[in-house]
């Protein structure tokens, strides 16, 4: 049967104070000797902000994103009209919840909030439609045990400046196990579980269906035996209490997800299952990662939330968008590492596989990074300088006149609107609007386009890339 998406959802946590631990803030607190420097706490965001913020209100599916580009910039002072915390694809969960779902997640109690703090987020929890069965394992202790626990090396969380809990490591010596890591691979769990709970919301699929989970996130869960072993998908689908599935994690930096999509529909053509879903949760370490360009222009801390994202992969239905398996994009060991070898495997190559030019794909997603993130950095615009590669090797090819270059990156690009949380702003940000849009007869088809930088493992100076093709249950 050819696979078929039948849902996908986007979800963020707003959690300004967890920014300290992202790995560029902490390597700087670590030189300030634990000071949190005045500048980085006066540019942190409230739940509010992070909710009107219109690159946020796209994110999760109540604001289209080619919105972005008549809205004037910055984005940040500009509200979203009629901004809501939760849309058609997630929702940003405010810090306090986020913390209850932590706690609620850890099955080695490692999390733990300070009476008061624990007893108002486990309450918040127990008010949200889809995590509540979860909030009745918080765990709350005194203010003085959460001490204790810092005293004794642990992690402590904080939240509008206070002290509200404590993260533990699990071992005295191995430093896959320390309160640093064991947060990072609980808040990649718990903002999994957020979207794998919508995304069953969303499709009404019986938990029962479900027989294997790909997750495609960037952490490396395991121990000093073998750091990055892997185990989130069968940790995340025992919480929501998926019985008859199993699963595996997939690792390729950025572009994870696509190979991951591909990996689904494969297992899902062939018949070994008939409904699989590939999700991620978020990078803590990427929290905060370009503050300093931020904080030099003025602009607030804009990495402060955590994404998660969740599809269901299943047997074709009449109407659901299609993966077209005959169109599958890769980066090869053979094309080397320029830019426009990429392109032409990534793109060009699979579309001649059926008979496509470049100009023949409704919309691309590409690298998707939010531009007010990463100009105040000296990165750019990252997915306009995509769309711009895209046009000019369309052009190249005689598909496109050369001075339409710009009309092809409005035409067929997106604007940047996902936090930079690596593998979820690769492409995968705009598949629920894909999904939906296709579903509509709004677009016949879209290419999620996702490149890896393999070079940063410091095995090899390659690229990594894979793409994909969906388009409409009709289309021929």
């Amino acid at each position: 049967m050819a696979p078929a998406i039948l849902g996908a959802v986007a979800t963020l946590a707003h959690v300004p104070d967890l920014v300290r631990y992202g790995s560029k803030p902490a390597r700087e607190l670590e030189r300030d000797h634990g000071e949190l420097g005045p500048s980085l706490a006066a540019a942190q965001r409230s739940y509010e902000a992070a909710v009107s913020y219109p690159p946020h209100q796209a994110f999760i599916g109540n604001l289209a994103p080619e919105a972005l580009w008549d809205l004037q910039r910055p984005w940040w002072r500009t509200a979203a009209n009629g901004a809501r915390g939760e849309g058609p694809f997630g929702e940003v969960l405010p810090a306090p919840s986020f913390y209850a779902l932590l706690s609620a997640v850890d099955r080695f109690d490692l999390v733990q909030l300070a009476e008061g703090f624990g007893e108002r987020a486990r309450s918040d929890l127990a008010q949200h439609p889809l995590l509540a069965r979860l909030a009745e394992r918080v765990s709350a202790v005194s203010p003085d045990r959460v001490e204790a626990e810092i005293g004794r090396g642990g992690l402590a969380l904080f939240h509008e400046g206070n002290t509200v809990g404590v993260v533990s490591s699990a071992h005295p010596v191995d430093e896959a196990l320390q309160a640093g890591v064991l947060l990072e691979s609980l808040t990649c769990k718990a903002t999994a579980v957020m979207a794998l709970e919508r995304l069953i919301a969303q499709t009404g699929i019986d938990r029962d269906a479900i027989e294997y989970v790909v997750s495609c996130g960037e952490e490396a869960i395991g121990d000093r035996y073998q750091r990055g072993g892997g185990g989130l998908a069968k940790a995340v689908a025992e919480e929501a209490n998926l019985l008859r599935a199993t699963g595996s994690d997939v690792k390729a930096f950025c572009c994870a997800p696509v190979h991951a999509l591909v990996v689904a529909a494969a297992l899902v053509e062939a018949g070994v299952y008939h409904d699989v879903i590939v999700l991620a949760g978020g990078s803590l370490a990427k929290l905060g990662m370009k503050h300093a360009g931020a904080l030099e222009h003025g602009v607030p801390i804009l990495e402060d939330v955590l994404g998660g994202m969740a599809v269901l992969i299943s047997a074709a239905a009449p109407g659901e968008p299609r993966l077209r398996l005959d169109a599958i994009g890769r980066a090869t060991v053979g094309a080397g590492s320029s830019q426009q070898a990429l392109y032409e495997q990534l793109a060009v190559a699979p579309l001649q596989a059926v008979g496509r030019t470049l100009v023949d794909v409704d919309r691309y997603a590409v690298e998707l990074h939010d531009p007010e993130i990463t100009e105040p950095a000296g990165g750019g615009d990252v997915p306009h300088r995509n769309y711009r590669m895209l046009a000019g090797l369309a052009a190249l090819r005689g598909e496109l006149p050369r001075d339409r270059l710009e009309e092809f990156v409005r035409a067929r690009g997106l604007p940047g609107f996902s936090p930079t949380q690596g593998h979820i702003a690769s492409a995968v940000a705009f598949l629920p609007h894909a999904v939906t849009r296709i579903r509509s007869g709004e677009l016949e088809s879209a290419m999620l386009l996702a490149k890896g930088s393999l070079f940063l493992g410091r095995l090899t100076q390659q690229w990594d890339g894979m793409s994909v093709l969906i388009e409409g249950g009709d289309s021929k």
